[in-house]
């Protein structure tokens, strides 16, 4: 059987279908516009290629408890025009096949996961996305992290640098969570061009790196993982340099990790381009995956 995958994000939407060896058969990939004019685009290539079922990892918040009403759905995002978004369920009613889903990081953590853990030595891996938005997705022992509802690690609060007290911060939410201090629209807020024009050399990137530093750190500290992987738009080899340089020091030798070259990865093929077929890839093994936890319309 056939799966299919969309990996859904705040920029774009990738499609793709893939067979039971992780294959990506065909791929496509469109911008997030409104709803439904996205979610049309969606179901128009599985209507060109048919598949027996399809994982969704989307942005979020979503509602992934299957007893609760809005289960399927995309909640209190801070996209414009996709709060409350039946996203699962059309898809479903349209496709009338089953429809798994889970956060776009959680989709790719566990591609991540697959990936590495082919020679036994990860068994435990974090997966962070720095780009429209933060967020994160764990995968334990084959499992996700996460009971009650997925994780919101872009939404944790961080120690302030001394050169940015002034920047209050973007998260409609939360202000300086991570998020509103190291997305793409904050570094947008901060200096009037977008990231991906703005010159690796600005000392802005220092302090992005020191933040984004504090986060590994935190998850280091709590989950103790074997490997940490970065990527989405913002991430650079420079930025991920800058945030191994800061973590070190945040650190401080207090407990042991393997060396940060081989500890935090960074996806990056090409400066700011995530590569269609790659998500496509990992959504189709979180299709795979999320197919044993039943979360499914």
């Amino acid at each position: 059987m056939n799966f299919g995958s969309v990996e859904a994000g705040g920029t774009k939407f990738v499609c793709a279908v893939g067979n039971e060896q992780n294959q990506v058969l065909d791929s496509v990939h469109f911008a997030t516009t409104k709803p439904d004019e996205t979610l049309s685009n969606v179901i128009s290539y599985f209507r060109m290629h048919p598949v027996g079922a399809i994982g969704l990892a989307s942005f979020g918040p979503l509602e992934l408890n299957p007893a609760r009403a809005h289960f399927g759905y995309i909640t209190d995002t801070p996209k414009s025009g996709w709060r409350q978004t039946a996203i699962a369920p059309i898809i479903h009613q349209a496709l009338h096949v089953p429809v798994f889903i889970t956060t776009d990081v959680n989709g790719s953590a566990f591609g991540e996961y697959k990936v590495r853990h082919l020679d036994k030595s990860v068994a435990s891996l974090v997966y962070y996305t720095v780009g429209t938005g933060v967020g994160a997705g764990i995968v334990q022992n084959g499992k996700f992290i996460g009971r009650l509802g997925h994780p919101e690690m872009g939404h944790v609060f961080v120690k302030r640098h001394p050169a940015d007290l002034n920047f209050k911060g973007i998260c409609p939410f939360h202000g300086d969570c991570l998020e509103g201090l190291i997305s793409g629209p904050s570094i947008q807020a901060r200096k009037g061009v977008p990231g991906q024009k703005l010159q690796l050399e600005d000392p802005v990137w220092e302090v992005i790196g020191y933040y984004l530093s504090q986060a590994l750190l935190q998850v280091t500290l709590t989950i103790r993982p074997d490997s940490i992987v970065i990527g989405g738009g913002v991430a650079s080899p420079q930025l991920i340099a800058k945030t191994r340089d800061s973590f070190a020091k945040l650190l401080n030798g207090y407990v042991q990790v393997p060396p940060l070259e081989q500890y935090t990865w960074i996806i990056h093929l090409g400066i700011w381009d995530m590569k269609s077929h790659l998500v496509g890839l990992k959504a189709t093994f979180g299709a795979l995956r999320i197919l044993t936890e039943r979360r499914s319309w």
